[in-house]
């Protein structure tokens, strides 16, 4: 019987790696999940023959994984230029070549030559991609392999390149959505900062002079900006050292899956990450299932590259009922927190035989859903966080003026 090694976390929070035994991956699956456990991540124990054994353990030269790292921008231009050369009718150890000598390439190039070095040796481009570097992720390579087996590379690369700008694209508008209210709340907290540590100690040594008492808005004012003075470096240490500790805390599975999880029920943002990630999944599938892999092998690529944790193990709940023979609709209506229109297009695919179409389709949707709530959440917290920034500069300025009048007053009746 197969052995399965596995991460999971208990029913206190606690984490749990071992090994369990099973009949298949659903069957191990259900044992944990008997057991109480919350299954991150499983994969068989390898079990190597002898003769692999003694080629593992025997003397050899070391060989380089690469370890270049690039950025998916660089991934996509990697994508669409060896596909335009498949396209123009090279050979796969041409095309490479061929790329080598683009200077407009960078940091590319390091990676193309090691890919090339080891196509020449007679390793599989999907094999030498893993190898090239660490960017090239599980669903990247697994593509690829599959273009090599079919035959299809150019195609499956140019549509590769499609979907990574597309995803490029849609974590681009979450960010720029936030760039500008981020701006002026920096801006405003330190013109704050300013206020209360230089501008109002001056104003207090003022109205101390004259020896009148002074309004209230001026009296709250300066306690404040005294406790900021006093106390405002311990403020900082203990910010500093909370965001240390969540930091800490979002390293442990438990903790990771309590964040990814809440994160998905914050006001304002939980709906637009909770968009973003099902016209991703969306995206995802339909890529995976058009160039040919199998709903139950797409579902667990999905799953390996699937960020949250939250997600992931809802995703393990999925894979164990389509593996057993239930629908993808009905598994993921099963797990609930899909929603209904997703669950529904995929009905839709599994009656009209086209998966790849309806998961295509609904990914449109939530694109243009999370493009939607993007503009209403921009359109929202602008004017909010210029409203707040304008009540807290406008409280500041009309303290510090009655504040002025005060002593201007006390000045006068002397």
């Amino acid at each position: 019987m197969p052995t399965f090694i596995y991460q999971a976390i208990g029913m206190g929070g606690g984490r749990s790696d071992g090994e369990v035994e099973g009949r298949s991956r659903q069957d191990a699956l259900r044992r944990l999940e008997s057991q109480k456990l919350q299954v991150i991540s499983l994969r068989q124990k390898e079990i190597m023959e002898p003769a692999v054994l003694k080629e593992r353990n025997s003397p050899r030269t070391p060989v380089n994984q690469g370890n270049a790292i690039l950025s998916r921008s660089q991934i996509i231009l990697f994508t669409e230029e060896l596909s335009d050369l498949l396209e123009a009718g090279l050979q796969l150890e041409p095309a490479l070549r061929t790329m080598e000598k683009r200077q407009e390439l960078g940091g590319l190039k390091e990676v193309v030559v090691a890919l090339r070095e080891k196509v020449v040796e007679g390793t599989s481009f999907s094999t030498a991609l893993r190898g090239a570097s660490r960017s090239f992720g599980d669903l990247y390579c697994n593509l690829v392999a599959a273009g090599e087996i079919s035959g299809a590379l150019s195609p499956i690369l140019r549509r590769q390149a499609q979907y990574l700008q597309a995803i490029d694209e849609l974590q681009s508008r979450v960010i720029q959505a936030l760039i500008y209210p981020s701006f002026i709340f920096l801006a405003g907290s330190a013109l704050m900062v300013i206020f209360i540590t230089y501008l109002v100690p001056q104003l207090t040594r003022l109205l101390k002079e004259t020896g009148k008492s002074m309004p209230i808005p001026a009296r709250i004012l300066i306690g404040f900006s005294d406790f900021m003075v006093h106390y405002g470096l311990f403020i900082l240490v203990a910010l500093i050292f909370a965001g240390i500790g969540f930091w800490m805390l979002l390293q442990r599975p438990e903790g990771r899956l309590w964040w990814d999880e809440k994160k998905l029920k914050l006001p304002l943002f939980g709906t637009v990450l909770a968009s973003q990630y099902y016209a991703q999944f969306s995206q995802t599938m339909a890529n995976l299932v058009a160039n040919g892999i199998p709903l139950l092998n797409a579902l667990k690529l999905q799953e390996a590259a699937t960020g949250n944790l939250y997600f992931r193990i809802l995703l393990s709940r999925v894979i164990v009922i389509v593996g057993e023979g239930g629908a993808f609709s009905r598994a993921l209506k099963s797990v609930g927190t899909f929603p209904l229109l997703l669950i529904d297009m995929i009905t839709v695919g599994e009656q009209t035989g086209d998966m790849a179409a309806a998961l295509e389709k609904v990914a449109q949707r939530y694109d243009r859903e999370l493009s939607r709530r993007i503009q209403h959440l921009t359109a929202l917290i602008q004017p909010t966080i210029i409203i707040i920034m304008a009540l807290m500069v406008g409280f500041v300025a009309y303290s510090m003026i009655s504040g002025i009048f005060q002593s201007i007053t006390g000045m006068r009746m002397r």
